[in-house]
């Protein structure tokens, strides 16, 4: 076993929260170089150490305007030419850490030179992620695959390359261990998550009636919006409530927002922090029933302004649920038991007039406690390589 510490390639072709571990690799002396398809680098990496390809950013960009239909698969068009780049400027044995079908033929190379990989699992394992969102596309009649297949088959062959995974939450955890990589393979590593703008105070003085349920975020299929407007109905059969959404919705979902006139819902537009924070506490309950996803930063921001949350196993987030104190956990499509637990959260917190203890959760996602935990698990993946 050689006691040499490898330095790690990040490789993505857009910024996203591999950026985070990119950081710490270079405070550590252990970044071997951070890969994006973008024109600007990423906070906290050295400009030495900082590899840019923005044709990819560009390429992406035009096609997405051509044709926004297919914006998505053109991004995804992208890859084995971003990842032809990346290969060409890793040395030999390097240790590669990506996500998703971004680096196949790097991977390739780094365990064919003595290297090893480490991929973010920043979703639920790619089959798994597949196969839980086409059967909910089907449910309602959807034709389009749950992402490019091709993204679909790039995911798989990583996944058949990887040493590690680093996962955000024990869903995305479970579903790797299910799908039969090792467990002991599998590394608890929540993202940080700057909730700088969201607290209780100041507190937001809502009167009881009507019951506000506000959800922040896309509206599609795949968070599980179907189920949270039959929950809504089921409530409104016995009080006034109204639902707050944002006005992003998936061409999927508008024949069935159609069949729910009858709820009223208060629409906003994207909004930023500040914004956000105050219109999340213009609500009682944060309701997020997602059939997939990896760790919803949307309930996490909830979570910090004192809401009760009622989010579903598949959200990540779930985690950070207490049941019976800062929300509850329910199955996914089970409007029933999401109508039964936000009426149960808006009344404890009539009853009891208490904001729950939300300190925890920022210290919790700090970046120095994300830093933490990774050099922890490097010095596992290191006792090992």
């Amino acid at each position: 076993m050689s006691h040499d510490k490898p330095s790690f390639a990040v490789a993505c072709p857009v910024r996203s929260v591999c950026d985070h571990h990119a950081r710490v690799f270079a405070e550590i002396g252990r970044l071997q170089g951070h890969y994006l398809g973008t024109r600007r680098g990423a906070e906290g990496i050295p400009e030495s150490l900082s590899n840019r390809f923005p044709v990819i950013g560009l390429l992406s960009y035009a096609a997405a305007k051509i044709s926004p239909n297919y914006g998505e698969a053109a991004k995804v068009a992208c890859f084995p030419l971003f990842d032809a780049w990346v290969k060409r400027q890793t040395p030999a044995g390097t240790a590669v850490f990506s996500s998703y079908g971004y680096a196949v033929e790097t991977f390739r190379k780094a365990r064919a030179t003595g290297g090893f990989t480490l991929l973010d699992g920043g979703n639920s394992h790619f089959a798994h992620y597949w196969r839980v969102v086409s059967d909910e596309h089907a449910r309602w009649n959807c034709e389009l695959p749950p992402f490019p297949r091709q993204w679909h088959e790039r995911g798989l062959r990583s996944l058949e390359l990887t040493d590690w995974v680093f996962s955000p939450s024990s869903y995305v955890a479970r579903s790797f261990i299910e799908e039969g990589f090792p467990a002991e393979r599998v590394l608890h590593l929540p993202y940080p998550v700057n909730l700088s703008h969201f607290s209780p105070e100041p507190n937001t003085d809502l009167p009881a009636s009507p019951l506000r349920v506000v959800c922040t975020g896309g509206v599609t299929l795949r968070k599980g919006f179907p189920y949270l407007l039959e929950a809504m109905r089921i409530i409104r059969k016995e009080r006034d409530a109204v639902l707050m959404l944002t006005d992003i919705v998936h061409p999927s979902m508008k024949p069935i927002l159609a069949n729910y006139r009858d709820i009223p819902i208060e629409w906003a537009p994207m909004l930023p922090p500040d914004k956000l924070a105050a219109r999340l506490k213009s609500a009682h309950v944060f309701a997020l029933l997602s059939i997939e996803e990896g760790l919803a930063r949307t309930a996490l921001e909830a979570i910090a302004c004192g809401l009760p949350v009622v989010l579903t196993p598949n959200t990540g987030t779930s985690d950070f649920v207490q049941p019976g104190i800062n929300g509850e956990v329910v199955p996914i499509r089970d409007a029933t038991a999401a109508a039964e637990a936000i009426v149960a959260c808006y009344e404890r917190r009539l009853a009891e007039n208490i904001t729950p203890d939300t300190a925890a959760i920022a210290s919790t996602l700090s970046f120095d406690r994300f830093r933490e935990r990774l050099l922890e698990h490097l010095a596992t993946i290191d006792s090992q390589t």
